[in-house]
């Protein structure tokens, strides 16, 4: 027998009035594992953080060739190979495609969210061993961010992250297409008009996925409420000249950049798990091995590992580390 999936409604306060209008009430997917109803044990949690244009329910979807994350869970507990967990799946969308799980006034206060409200309200509603040493974060890409970015700066919150592709060293896995996404805003009017029709396509635009990522990173990573759409880009919008003090301000934000300030937090960590394929198409490998060097010159212990892949269906490597986070919150 199998674990089951809960959805839950939550209500955020925190989220309530924020800049993008999304919805302050949040469908919450909860897997609670096989015998959770039977027994009395208190067990460990782990947060699922979904990737750019994912949000938590996406965790419950399966194709012929992979599981779904509960299935996934069921197979690895059943087999003895992961010890029981909750997991909270993390319902992150926003109007601008996903999230990065960081605090920003052009979006809303999402790792608040998560550390603030899912955390306390997980502890109160299910069965959890209490405090930060039995509770993990996991994802991949901006999911994978999200993850590291709660081990950076909330470490007091979270005991194991592991972070799959993760989004890090900014200059590979976005400056680079500042151009396609200038072309892309002209193209279509300029930023204004590009965002007036965000949600009118039929189907979102294959050829315009740059734009749109450009622009969703520019919510999270240069909010300016005195902007005329409460956020800077990276560029000028007129000749696609990269603005180094915007992206300065990126760069506030990006793994690689920051975790030299954090390296005595991330000592506390149990475990720090960094993976990437080594044909990422975003070039994340190289900010994988980056932040694994950064880690190291500060003495930071953690695990950097790099498979032979891309960035596309990598859900088969949750078997490499489900289990290993069970184990370090157990």
């Amino acid at each position: 027998m199998g674990g089951t999936v809960e959805i839950h409604t939550f209500e955020s306060a925190l989220l309530e009035g924020n800049a993008l209008k999304d919805p302050h009430v949040r469908r919450v997917p909860v897997y609670v594992p096989p015998g959770y109803a039977e027994d009395s044990a208190d067990y460990p949690v782990l947060y699922a953080l979904a990737g750019f244009t994912g949000t938590g329910a996406s965790f419950l979807n399966y194709d012929w060739y992979q599981e779904s994350l509960p299935e996934r869970l069921d197979r690895l507990i059943a087999s003895d190979a992961m010890a029981p967990c909750v997991v909270v799946m993390v319902d992150g969308m926003t109007r601008i495609g996903g999230n990065q799980y960081i605090d920003s006034s052009a979006v809303g206060k999402w790792a608040s969210h998560i550390t603030q409200e899912l955390v306390p309200w997980a502890e109160s509603s299910f069965r959890l061993k209490p405090g930060r040493e039995h509770r993990g974060v996991f994802g991949k890409s901006s999911g994978g961010y999200g993850s590291l970015m709660m081990a950076i700066e909330h470490s007091e919150v979270f005991a194991a992250a592991a972070s799959h592709s993760g989004d890090s060293y900014f200059e590979y896995c976005y400056a680079v297409d500042f151009p396609k996404a200038a072309d892309g805003l002209r193209r279509e009017g300029g930023l204004g008009a590009f965002l007036k029709k965000l949600r009118d396509f039929p189907k979102f635009p294959g050829h315009l996925f740059h734009t749109l990522n450009v622009v969703a990173m520019s919510h999270f990573y240069g909010p300016n409420d005195d902007a005329e759409h409460g956020f800077d880009l990276p560029f000028d919008e007129a000749t696609g000249e990269r603005r180094e003090d915007v992206f300065a301000r990126w760069r506030e934000r990006d793994p690689v950049h920051i975790v030299g300030r954090h390296a005595d937090e991330l000592k506390t960590m149990k475990l720090l798990w960094i993976e990437c394929g080594s044909r990422d198409e975003w070039n994340l490998h190289h900010g994988a091995r980056i932040l694994s060097k950064r880690l190291s010159e500060h003495d930071v212990e953690h695990v950097h590992e790099e498979f032979d892949d891309d960035h596309r269906s990598l859900n088969y490597r949750y078997d490499v580390t489900l289990p290993k986070l069970a184990e370090a919150i157990s």
